[in-house]
């Protein structure tokens, strides 16, 4: 069962290992990304990020959509992570158990445009967010899970 979705361009880092893991009661952590699935270094970059307690899974975003929609995977508490807008939406596409998603950190870049704390969105991500929106899917704004919840409707 997914606890939560959320964007960080970081994916693995302190605030997801020791604030988001524990209060989710998260017990999976599951990086949805095609370029980190085939860098070794990268995955044991994350693997010292991660909490004790929790299992990391990396893969690419289809094979991780295959992983979270196996029966099997029911029993786990999953905290799924993705780097950007884009990957959100094409997990919430193949995963129909994604209807919430968090917006925790997406740097700035060039052609973005600062929304709010540590989230910048080009354009694409706009239209992006907005069509998924369409579909009924929440997304919003925390850093942190004690921050009030803050829909993106709201800031773009």
């Amino acid at each position: 069962m997914i606890k939560l979705t959320r964007i960080d361009d970081r994916l693995v880092h302190g605030q997801v290992a020791f604030t988001w893991t524990p209060s989710l009661g998260a017990d999976c952590l599951v990086v949805a990304n095609d370029k980190v699935a085939k860098d070794e270094f990268m995955k044991m970059t994350l693997g010292l990020a991660k909490p004790a307690a929790a299992k990391l899974v990396i893969k690419s975003l289809a094979d991780a959509a295959t992983f979270i929609n196996d029966p099997r995977a029911q029993g786990l508490k999953i905290l799924l992570i993705v780097n950007s807008v884009q990957d959100a939406a094409a997990m919430a596409n193949s995963v129909s158990e994604i209807t919430s998603i968090n917006v925790g950190g997406i740097r700035t870049k060039e052609g973005a445009k600062a929304i709010a704390k540590a989230i910048a969105l080009t354009e694409d991500d706009i239209v992006v967010i907005k069509q998924m929106l369409a579909k009924g899917i929440e997304l919003e704004v925390r850093q942190v899970p004690t921050d009030k919840k803050v829909l993106i409707d709201t800031l773009i």
